[in-house]
């Protein structure tokens, strides 16, 4: 298939979602011509490695100070400001009339503008891919966010984005969403009298390339990891929530034990960490891997979020033993005590870390079976092949589809 590929910021290791859809799809023999947008060089610099997977790459240049001037002009109106953030209309201005492309593909709430343009202008199925219920989201960060300016921010987005998301709904050719809890979420705000697009739940995955288990590293006794995006306020929560309620609990019990913080640009009050003596802040790194692997176990103590947790699946990928909370793992079909542990309250969460560090056997066992579920349910290859079906579906249901079989 020829697929006309948009996302609203570069795909990268961080941004996995794409990125790997990007690249299973090229490998399995895609012809991916990739549109998207950067904001600064680091994003700029990610666009090698896609130049190499990709049959044709175009980017175009979104400052933050045009992202803020698109916010203002919907500032009047119902929508909401991310669904024009990454807006420009030079990435999509040539695209009009018949394409020789079989499908587009468009991610998040952000590109829906995208998507909009490409069916008003194209002939093309437009696969849009909401990701998560950013409505949902919102609901939660609007109440829970550690930042008061992310409370308000999110208070301020919630209606917008209720409305937006919902009229959304029945405009392309086939809706995805990363868990059943976002797709419910999404039917939630549907309208009685729209009838809505088919909705499929498509999963996120691990490319066990990445995050095969290295049997040269060895865990470090005591030794807990935590890891994400340290700027995005979901993870600022969870850490704050790690570092003041959980670790001053099991620091009771076993004060030797360390922490690790991986993920880039780490907010203040994470940075700030760095000066406790059993604590590493790192910042950005090469790869998360080698902590995950070499961590006695991995914690995620999510307060709210949508969606699968990506940094749950990698860390069951490397066979490490995960313990989270229920909210993080709402989207996957797990037990307690078989391949992870979950606890929701800071006095149970502190509890399984220390059960965890003292038992070199649960270590072992939980952490295989995560590894065993996580292969078997969320593998990139899979993931993609059902993707290779919907699209096909939305293409043999397209005007140009039958308007080919008609001069065949």
């Amino acid at each position: 298939m020829r697929i006309l590929f948009t996302v609203p910021y570069v795909p990268n290791l961080v941004r996995t979602r794409p990125y790997n859809l990007i690249r299973h799809l090229a490998a399995r023999g895609h012809e991916i011509t990739l549109l998207t947008v950067w904001s600064n060089e680091q994003e700029r610099a990610d666009l090698e490695p896609l130049q190499k997977i990709c049959h044709k790459v175009e980017a175009v240049h979104v400052p933050t100070w045009r992202s803020l001037m698109n916010c203002l002009t919907v500032l009047p109106g119902k929508r909401p400001f991310q669904s024009v953030f990454s807006w420009h209309e030079k990435l999509v201005s040539n695209y009009n009339g018949t394409s020789p492309f079989d499908v587009a593909h468009v991610e998040h709430l952000r590109g829906s503008k995208y998507g909009l343009y490409l069916k008003d202008h194209t002939n093309l199925p437009v696969i849009w891919d909401s990701v998560d219920c950013i409505s949902h989201l919102f609901e939660q960060a609007a109440a829970k966010s550690g930042s008061t300016m992310g409370r308000l921010r999110s208070k301020m987005e919630l209606g917008r984005t209720q409305y937006y998301e919902g009229w959304l709904l029945d405009k392309f050719d086939h809706v995805l969403v990363t868990s059943s809890q976002d797709k419910k979420g999404l039917l939630d705000l549907k309208s009685p009298t729209v009838q809505a697009s088919p909705i499929s739940v498509l999963h996120n995955g691990v490319d066990f390339k990445d995050f095969e288990i290295d049997n040269t590293l060895e865990r470090e006794d005591d030794t807990i990891v935590i890891s994400g995006k340290m700027s995005y306020h979901a993870n600022v929560s969870m850490v704050k929530f790690l570092m003041d309620d959980i670790m001053p609990l099991v620091w009771q019990k076993r004060p030797q034990v360390k922490v690790w913080i991986v993920g880039k640009d780490p907010a203040a009050e994470i940075q700030a960490w760095d000066e406790h003596p059993c604590v590493t802040v790192t910042g950005t790194v090469p790869e998360i891997r080698p902590y995950l692997q070499k961590a006695t176990c991995a914690v995620t103590p999510i307060t709210y979020g949508a969606g699968i947790q990506n940094k749950v699946l990698e860390a069951m990928a490397c066979g490490t033993p995960v313990v989270t909370t229920s909210k993080a793992v709402a989207a996957i079909d797990v037990t307690s005590g078989n391949e992870l542990m979950i606890a929701d309250s800071a006095e149970n969460f502190a509890e399984a870390i220390c059960q965890l560090l003292s038992d070199r056997e649960q270590q072992t066992r939980i952490g295989q079976a995560g590894r065993d579920y996580v292969e078997y349910h969320h593998h990139w290859n899979n993931i993609v092949a059902n993707l290779e079906q919907i699209y096909q579906a939305s293409i043999e249901k397209s005007p140009a589809f039958f308007s080919h079989e008609t001069q065949s």
